[in-house]
């Protein structure tokens, strides 16, 4: 092989060879940025981060910000903060199923209205949470597997959100307001019973009981006030009465002067 040509294939494996180093170096910097257990990858043409049952306890910072499908399943993760996924305009699926989640900050999802079309919440521990943590939210969302309390703030929470096909069954009474629909479905249950209605009464109820206690304590003074002043009057009459006649009458005009 002629010199010209072996310098020349020399240049080419070098320049392959430091191509190469600069991308493993590339993928390893990235890599130490991830937490241990998460790694990016590419799935039906949608780019994924899989994090599931990587022992993480707070949503994970430094996701990529173009990741469309996000798998934080499987994880210790125990509430979810205020604009906990901001960063990630173009997500289309969030799993945070089998976590340890028992609290939803309100705004937690915010930044997501737009484009997220499923959210996993299921097998958390759940008992209750604000609608206002889901606002604006159009994604199919599976809330199943929870100790839920079924109370008002259930009812409106499900009836603000769009719920995950076949997933409202999982719903279940853990605790009730009403112990009879303890280990009941939910939907079930309010198909029979509107919480929130029986809330309002319980309230009204509330709220008059409290003013007919005012209003007794307010009775009460006045006729103690009357009576007491009545005896206090007996008893001038009966001390007047007992003073000699000139005096009782200078007594008594003096009274009724001040009286008038």
């Amino acid at each position: 092989m002629p010199v010209a040509g072996r310098v020349l294939l020399r240049s080419v494996t070098m320049w392959l060879l430091l191509q190469s180093l600069l991308l493993l170096a590339s993928c390893l910097r990235s890599a130490a940025a991830f937490p241990k257990g998460c790694y990016p990858s590419e799935e039906e043409g949608l780019k994924t981060f899989r994090c599931s049952n990587a022992q993480l306890t707070e949503v994970p910072r430094d996701i990529p910000n173009d990741t469309n499908k996000l798998y934080l399943d499987s994880n210790r993760i125990p509430f979810l903060p205020r604009d906990a996924f901001r960063d990630l305009p173009l997500l289309l699926e969030l799993d945070l199923s089998h976590n340890a989640i028992v609290s939803v900050e309100s705004g937690a999802f915010r930044g997501l209205a737009e484009h997220l079309h499923s959210l996993d919440l299921s097998s958390n521990r759940l008992v209750s949470v604000s609608k206002d943590a889901f606002s604006n939210l159009k994604a199919k969302v599976n809330l199943s597997n929870n100790p839920w309390l079924c109370d008002c703030q259930l009812q409106e929470l499900i009836r603000a959100v769009d719920l995950a096909a076949g997933s409202s069954g999982g719903i279940v009474c853990d605790s009730s307001t009403q112990e009879e629909h303890v280990g009941k479905a939910f939907l079930q249950v309010i198909a029979d019973t509107d919480f929130c209605n029986v809330y309002k009464k319980t309230t009204d109820i509330a709220m008059l009981v409290t003013m007919f206690g005012w209003f007794a304590m307010v009775i009460s003074y006045l006729v103690y006030y009357v009576r007491q002043n009545q005896e206090d009057a007996r008893r001038h009459l009966e001390y007047l009465k007992s003073l000699p006649s000139k005096q009782r009458r200078s007594e008594e005009s003096s009274t009724i002067s001040t009286v008038v």
